[in-house]
């Protein structure tokens, strides 16, 4: 990142972009091996900049047993993601994730626009409450007849033959972000800056500018990174980016996650 961009990008891209830069590098193969964890829990830690980069700092640490190392592509360290939530006109994505239903699915494309690569996924919850996400590659945008028949076939051996699914769906939700990625063995820690979202009316809602939301991801107990967390005195929020649709939308239920939606968008007045 060159100083005069540093200087226009928000503090908490800075923030991710220095802790990649400040540890060692490891390339997708290695971590498709290590720390893939497509069946895995998820915390959410809603952190300012300047504290993620003391967080940051003492993981990616050299003198530490297995210090993180950043994700590294072609020599990159971080990456521009745009993903495209789809809902039912009625969101019952939305509404199953808000009251906590066991058998709920989010439905969405995530183009990694550094590399145009393209992804259809389904993320469902496991027997066990974890997070299960199932993809495959898409050369196209927007939903194809492929796409249809995957979701068709993840749900059925998710839920069962009796979930219903889904038929109309629209697009109700656009994200982008900055993310880099930490990875040790078995663990994964996913760090997103400079949020800006959209609702399918092209309202828009950018996240704090000094905020990185700091995913853990592993197969169920607590990380390295959570217990560093919890000692700077950081618990895991109740907050997911589909949660977004709280802040855009006025009048959409969004109680679960109010105190995290005040915390991401100061800006909003949320009722």
């Amino acid at each position: 990142m060159t100083a005069a961009r540093a200087a226009r990008v928000a503090p908490a891209v800075r923030a991710i972009a220095r802790a990649a830069l400040a540890a060692h590098p490891i390339g997708l193969d290695a971590v498709m091996e290590r720390a893939q964890l497509l069946d895995r829990y998820d915390r959410c830690y809603l952190v300012p900049a300047h504290t993620f980069q003391a967080v940051a700092a003492r993981l990616t640490d050299p003198h530490r047993d297995e210090p993180f190392r950043a994700l590294s592509i072609n020599g990159r360290r971080w990456f521009r993601y745009h993903s495209v939530y789809y809902d039912t006109p009625g969101l019952r994505a939305y509404h199953d994730h808000r009251q906590g239903r066991r058998r709920r699915c989010k439905i969405r494309t995530r183009l990694y626009a550094d590399t145009g690569e393209r992804q259809f996924e389904i993320k469902v919850k496991g027997n066990r409450g974890q997070t299960v996400k199932c993809r495959r590659r898409s050369d196209e945008e927007g939903l194809t007849g492929r796409d249809r028949d995957f979701l068709a076939r993840t749900l059925a051996e998710a839920y069962g033959d009796d979930f219903p699914v889904p038929e109309e769906l629209r697009p109700s939700l656009v994200t982008d972000y900055d993310r880099a990625t930490l990875v040790a063995e078995g663990q994964r820690v996913t760090c997103d800056a400079g949020l800006v979202c959209r609702d399918g009316d092209g309202t828009e809602l950018a996240a704090a500018r000094d905020l990185v939301l700091v995913e853990t991801k592993s197969t169920g107990h607590l990380t390295e990174a959570d217990l560093l967390l919890h000692e700077y005195g950081f618990r895991a929020a109740e907050f997911t980016k589909y949660a977004s649709l709280g802040a855009l939308c006025p009048g959409l239920p969004a109680h679960r996650w109010r105190r995290s939606l005040h915390e991401t968008f100061p800006s909003k007045q949320l009722e």
